[in-house]
């Protein structure tokens, strides 16, 4: 599912025109952005936490050569689902017949 896709089925659902469900989408996704680049954590309740790790310093390998590289510590994104949202999503779904 593509962004538009998200919009039209966000405005479907919300009974809003499409126009009011983009701008609602925009303002989430960049309130997220924003809290998790600041270092603090967004907790949607059974959907799932978003939340910045900090990945250490390691050595890698260039993968045509196999020289050794340092990779440098960083900090990245990071998304856990929810209890809800793996539930959904690892519970077999009923064949019809």
């Amino acid at each position: 599912m593509y962004k538009t896709e998200l919009v039209e089925e966000i405005a479907a659902q919300a009974e809003i025109p499409k126009a009011a469900a983009a701008k609602a989408l925009k303002a989430m996704i960049d309130t997220v952005v924003a809290t998790v680049a600041k270092g603090d954590t967004v907790v949607l309740p059974g959907f799932g936490t978003f939340k910045s790790t900090k990945r250490a310093a390691r050595t890698g390998r260039h993968p045509q050569t196999g020289v050794a590289l340092k990779i440098a510590a960083t900090t990245v994104p990071k998304f856990t689902a929810g209890t809800i949202f793996k539930t959904a999503v690892t519970t077999p779904k009923k064949k019809k017949k």
